[in-house]
């Protein structure tokens, strides 16, 4: 946490100079003169081809002058023909007799007698103005009033709902976030109708001016959590954020780790499971990926459909990813570990297979293993990069080949080449992709330790990451939990999943004051008032 308090102070220093920069710039307040206010607006918009002025008039009577400006592209042309300008243009009655009048109550008669549009806000600020023409409003000026109208019309292109290509599961919902943050959070809202579920918005970003939602229970949240994850996100200052992963960086409390400290998902069920535990959720525009924060690495290794299965199934799957991770770290150091100084440990048909398919390698098995080990990355990363079809193509194709090739060539032998594709798939088995990740960079490091001190250099390495765990947190929230924790309510719901009825609390490092999940009728409900009598 000092590491994180300096660069806090860091980050407000820089946030202060940025906000004088601003503060430098002066933009005069709405003006009663149409033909000064977009003269402003224009300056403001210069070499902007895409912000669009329509100037018209208000009443037939007598017309006042009216200007609405937008971004093309950006706003629903329909809502802004048939419901903005139409209705102004040709249903306002306007007679000299109650121009003042008009003026005086034109929000009133913009509102309630014009225009049908669901959301109008006025305002002074210019700057204001300036943000929700960026953001897809509409704003309207009118000639002697020195207010500006801001008419909610966002209609830019957006991606449908679709299920989530990197969290797939057998059983479940289907639908995904998107790139649209209000889509996000009525995908959330859906899921939990209750009114103590908050969706709290900011902006980050002084040149992007992203949109931000953090997510939560308000009666079940824990406050230290949420303060922190309010402050955290008030400090960063950036000129954009363009995804979820720099907010991530920004907010992480060690970023010299490879182990992520905070979850992302692109689903909605997940997110609303995680706000139902007590924990805060983060949705930023632009991205479908949303953050969930705290997160232990219980967390990271389980999935949505382990509470969708019965409790048995959902078990036994989840010991096996935990399986797989460690298979995954450190399989292959064990290769180089035995081949290169313990032999004697393995039966002795084993030792003699290994050493006759080592035969004829030119190399020690240290190079062998980051051989086959950098080959796959390679491969791995270029499927990643290529389209899906031919991405998946170069994955299993090219692996074959290139395995077989460099076994017939007496490069690598075939055992290394077994060992190396089973690493491979068990890191597969790993749901977070950022986990997956972190334990694939910590395979080269205890390969490189085994290959100089055996056995003694995979014990050392994972004492070390062991260690690094341990001191770990996420907004305060040891990393490790909850295996370093004395409770046995908490271990409900970690290697071993026990039946959904069992679990009667939310996890107690993430819930707040109300912890009970299981049984809040009415049974509940006077057990608190005897609680309270009591009291």
């Amino acid at each position: 946490m000092g590491i994180y308090r300096i660069l806090s102070l860091k980050r407000k220093s820089n946030k202060n100079k940025s906000k004088s920069k601003q503060q430098n710039k002066v933009v005069d307040p709405v003006n009663r003169s149409l033909e000064q206010n977009i003269y402003q607006i224009k300056d403001m918009f210069k070499d902007c081809s895409d912000v669009i002025y329509r100037e018209f008039e208000v009443g037939n009577e007598r017309p006042i002058n009216a200007a609405v400006i937008f971004i093309d592209g950006m706003i629903d042309k329909e809502l802004l023909n048939e419901q903005i300008i139409k209705p102004l243009m040709l249903e306002i009655r306007i007679s000299p007799i109650n121009l003042k009048d008009v003026r005086l109550n034109i929000y009133e008669l913009l509102e309630k007698k014009s225009m049908t549009v669901s959301d109008i806000e006025e305002t002074h600020d210019m700057q204001k103005t300036v943000d929700a023409v960026l953001s897809g409003d509409t704003v309207l000026l009118l000639d002697g009033y020195d207010k500006a109208f801001i008419i909610a019309s966002k209609g830019w292109p957006t991606r449908g709902v679709s299920q989530p290509e990197t969290e797939a599961v057998i059983r479940g919902s289907r639908d995904g976030f998107t790139e649209t943050i209000r889509v996000n959070t009525v995908l959330v809202r859906r899921r939990i109708r209750d009114t103590n579920f908050k969706v709290k918005s900011m902006s980050i970003g002084q040149r992007s001016k992203t949109d931000i939602a953090i997510l939560y229970i308000d009666d079940i949240v824990d406050k230290q959590v949420l303060n922190e994850v309010e402050n955290r996100l008030s400090d960063i200052s950036i000129d954009g954020v363009l995804e979820s992963g720099y907010i991530e960086q920004f907010i992480e409390d060690n970023w010299l780790s490879p182990f992520p400290q905070i979850q992302n998902t692109e689903r909605p069920d997940s997110v609303a499971a995680a706000v139902l535990e007590g924990r805060v959720a983060i949705l930023i525009d632009n991205t479908p990926f949303a953050l969930i924060v705290p997160a232990t690495l219980n967390s990271f290794f389980q999935s949505p459909e382990d509470y969708y299965e019965r409790w048995i199934i959902g078990s036994f799957i989840r010991m096996m990813r935990f399986v797989a991770g460690l298979f995954s770290l450190i399989i292959s150091a064990l290769y180089v570990a035995i081949t290169s100084y313990h032999p004697g440990i393995i039966p002795t048909k084993l030792a003699l297979s290994i050493a006759g398919n080592r035969e004829g390698v030119p190399f020690p098995a240290i190079i062998e293993a980051f051989i086959m080990e950098i080959t796959l990355e390679m491969l791995r990363e270029a499927g990643v990069r290529l389209p899906g079809p031919i991405g998946q193509t170069i994955g299993i194709v090219g692996g074959i080949i290139i395995g077989q090739a460099a076994v017939e060539a007496g490069i690598v032998s075939s055992i290394m080449v077994i060992i190396v594709a089973f690493s491979a798939i068990s890191s597969f088995a790993i749901p977070n992709y950022s986990v997956a990740i972190g334990f694939r960079v910590l395979r080269f490091v205890l390969i490189f330790l085994a290959a100089f001190l055996g056995l003694y250099g995979i014990m050392l390495g994972l004492l070390a990451v062991l260690i690094h765990m341990v001191t770990l947190k996420s907004f305060g929230v040891p990393y490790l939990t909850p295996f370093t924790m004395n409770n046995a309510n908490l271990l409900k719901d970690s290697v071993i999943r026990v039946p959904i009825p069992a679990m009667k609390e939310r996890p107690g490092f993430t819930a707040g004051d109300d912890k009970v999940r299981i049984g809040q009728g009415p049974d509940k409900q006077k057990s608190g008032d005897k609680n309270d009598d009591k009291g």
